[in-house]
């Protein structure tokens, strides 16, 4: 083949990738084809390395794709999560539940326990992994969940609204109980539960003991027929232990003063 007809060839092949929209693939080409030379590889693995290119960049452009549409306040992920620091939490049931199983039948999941223990810490560590397995998620605290409903309401768009929160395949609700919960609120909150019952898997953080939801959610019927719908099929993790954010604002603080002290 003519130096001519090669760079033909190669011009075309060019213009094939970029008619295809594989804009990495196109750029990678001449570095790709210079190991191809200088490694001997053959046409089969050459080939292969030019698409994992493309196929590692859009990964890379979904990955973030989902991350930026689950909302997640913090990047944690389950190394960050000192259990030392916290025995109140059962480390086998997590690691366990950072399997993802739980998704494949829609199981809940209910982090219970007073303010500062990790619950929050760990939803988004499994959110995050669910996000890093592929899935669709989204993060929202649950007054938030309930103002959007309720503007939905106003403006004539609940059914809208109703399929955005059953859309993600892992939905968490941040922080049941924390604020007086309105009745428009409760009625949100049991609707959308509805929506993903055994259909989609809602991680939920709450200071409220399951036996004191209906006196300090207001509706006893709606609170029984929702908490019917999340523990039906759901793991209950209480944590009852020592404030995780305290003491890792304690150690922190120890350690500002041993630097400032030597």
């Amino acid at each position: 083949m003519t130096g001519n007809s090669e760079a033909l060839i190669y011009q075309r092949l060019r213009a094939h990738l970029a008619y295809l929209k594989l804009t990495d693939a196109a750029e990678a080409l001449p570095r790709v084809l210079d190991t191809a030379r200088n490694q001997g590889l053959g046409l089969t693995a050459a080939l292969e390395q030019l698409m994992a290119v493309e196929v590692g960049a859009v990964e890379t452009r979904r990955q973030t794709g989902r991350l930026r549409f689950a909302c997640l306040p913090e990047p944690w992920t389950l190394d960050h999560f000192d259990f030392a620091a916290q025995p109140g939490v059962d480390e086998a049931l997590v690691r366990d539940l950072a399997t993802l199983r739980f998704l494949d039948d829609a199981t809940n999941v209910l982090l219970i326990g007073p303010p500062g223990v990790g619950k929050t810490m760990l939803a988004i560590c499994l959110a995050r992994a669910a996000v890093d397995a592929g899935h669709r998620v989204y993060f929202t605290s649950a007054t938030d969940l309930a103002a959007r409903c309720h503007r939905a309401a106003l403006e004539g768009r609940w059914n809208t609204c109703m399929r955005f929160f059953a859309g993600p395949r892992l939905l968490v609700i941040d922080e049941l109980g924390y604020l007086n919960v309105p009745e428009e609120a409760v009625a949100a909150l049991f609707q959308v539960i509805t929506q993903r019952h055994l259909k989609g898997s809602i991680v939920l953080t709450t200071n409220l003991g399951v036996a004191s939801w209906a006196s300090r959610l207001g509706d006893p019927m709606v609170t029984a027929a929702m908490l019917d719908r999340l523990l039906q099929r759901a793991v209950v993790l209480g944590i009852d232990g020592p404030s995780y954010r305290l003491r890792t604002h304690q150690a922190r603080t120890d350690t500002l003063r041993k630097a400032v002290g030597s």
